[in-house]
């Protein structure tokens, strides 16, 4: 009966919150290699707006999401150009950040080699970059640019530390 209580407990172990404080460079470390997002824009009238995207981190430390330029969500970032990112891990229950920054739509042709630098980061080199391009501007794809201006620490959840 007690080997029943004690992998019971070993179940039931407590995972306490953690909060870590990061500087930029620490933040950005943190974001690349994580890709589920969920972004969080302004509608017209002032309510949110979040959508899950694939993200990643561009050359100048921006978050990058590739999208449509029909798409709500960019509608929103060209009326009042403001977003928040929360980064998750890919396991439910890891750490996470919440970043806000100025963002931005860069749309074609400009959009073309930004986007290869996007699939770059999220996914490293396509087998063929001429087909990539080509597919970007058929697909009439667009890009958003979040700059990080301010974040939260990067954090876990669980029980409060004694």
């Amino acid at each position: 009966m007690g080997s029943d209580i004690d992998g019971y407990a070993e179940l039931m172990a407590r995972k306490f919150a953690t909060a870590e404080t990061v500087a930029l460079p620490d933040l950005l470390d943190f974001v690349r290699p994580r890709h589920r997002m969920v972004l969080t824009t302004f509608r017209a009238d002032g309510t949110l707006q979040s959508s899950p995207v694939t993200g990643g981190v561009d050359g100048q430390g921006r978050i990058v999401v590739a999208t449509y330029p029909q798409r709500a969500k960019v509608a929103n970032i060209r009326r009042h150009p403001q977003a928040c990112v929360v980064v998750l891990s890919d396991e439910f229950d890891g750490p996470y950040v919440q970043v806000d920054g100025p963002a931005e739509i860069v749309d074609l042709p400009d959009a073309v080699e930004p986007l290869v630098e996007y699939f770059r980061s999220i996914a490293g080199e396509h087998p063929d970059w001429d087909e990539y391009r080509q597919a970007m501007r058929d697909q009439n794809k667009c890009l958003i640019r979040v700059t990080p201006r301010r974040w939260g620490p990067v954090a876990t959840g669980g029980f409060p530390p004694a």
